[in-house]
């Protein structure tokens, strides 16, 4: 076997031993010494190391906090004057009592008879408000799902489509069980009930999709599926393959009080301008080729 090879110092120490001119403690602490600079010369660079981590972690977490805020921040008039008619609306559901229709109701109301009630409340004054419900298939990378969720569309003055989306348990579509401070705190930051245009919506969930990423990475942990971007991009932004002569064009059946029915379009037989995959005429929006969109 191949000897370790020795430094030169502690060389010169076993020489002087040999000639007589050096004692064995000469020896050994002569080598403890020159062993325990080296060690200090390495805690040294792990710590500098270490601090350059924890640097780079609080800048990223300090940008994002940034990002997040100045994202939600920007908000249209029309945004705007739509927020206000649905914290109007939830006020009112509250003062009335929420009663739950479904089959087996649920004590304080259902999320499905909230969207339905609000979905009428903003029809009644003048919103095109529906009921969508987004469903995808599985792939190599995430599993398939469906999501149901408020959709407002509206013409802007220069004939553009604004499609709004209306998310009533917005924060909790992020929340993680084992996340970092870092991340929880941008979670507060979110609006329990989200009210945005869906460019606004896709910066949102690109911030929080990266910064689930880096909470998992810092945590020595693989991110679950359904928290990757794609996933969460699927549930407000994905589309629905467009009809063709093999397929049967989707129909979009808005929710309808019966008070106002007569007040309504019918619908056509063709698919309805609220597609997703007809938003990437107007806004520039991307869809997806596999998902697909129905309104209740």
């Amino acid at each position: 076997m191949a000897k370790n090879p020795v430094s030169q110092p502690y060389s010169e120490e076993i020489a002087r031993f040999l000639e007589g001119t050096a004692n064995f403690s000469d020896i050994v602490f002569g080598f403890m010494e020159e062993s325990s600079e080296s060690t200090v010369g390495n805690l040294c660079d792990c710590k500098e190391d270490d601090n350059e981590d924890v640097e780079e972690n609080k800048a990223f977490w300090e940008a994002q906090e940034k990002l997040l805020q100045a994202t939600i921040g920007r908000i249209s008039s029309f945004e705007s004057k739509l927020r206000q008619a649905v914290k109007y609306s939830l006020e009112e559901i509250k003062l009335a009592g929420s009663k739950c229709s479904c089959r087996t109701p649920v004590a304080g109301g259902c999320r499905t008879c909230m969207r339905k009630e609000i979905s009428v409340r903003l029809q009644n004054v003048g919103y095109n408000c529906v009921i969508c419900k987004s469903k995808w298939k599985s792939s190599s990378e995430i599993p398939a799902g469906n999501h149901t969720y408020l959709e407002v569309v509206e013409k802007s003055k220069k004939g553009d489509v604004i499609r709004v989306v209306i998310e009533l348990n917005f924060r909790a579509e992020f929340e993680m069980a084992r996340a970092s401070e870092e991340y929880n705190r941008l979670v507060n930051r979110l609006p329990e009930v989200f009210v945005g245009k869906t460019e606004r919506l896709k910066a949102v969930i690109k911030i929080m999709c990266a910064a689930a990423k880096k909470c998992m990475k810092e945590k020595k942990m693989h991110i679950a599926p359904w928290r990757k971007h794609k996933y969460m991009q699927a549930k407000w932004l994905g589309g629905y393959q467009r009809p063709t002569a093999e397929t049967t064009p989707l129909i979009m059946m808005p929710v309808v009080s019966y008070a106002y029915a007569d007040r309504q379009p019918k619908p056509k037989a063709a698919a309805s301008m609220l597609t997703f995959d007809l938003m990437e005429n107007f806004g520039g929006l991307h869809c997806g080729a596999t998902a697909a969109v129905e309104v209740l």
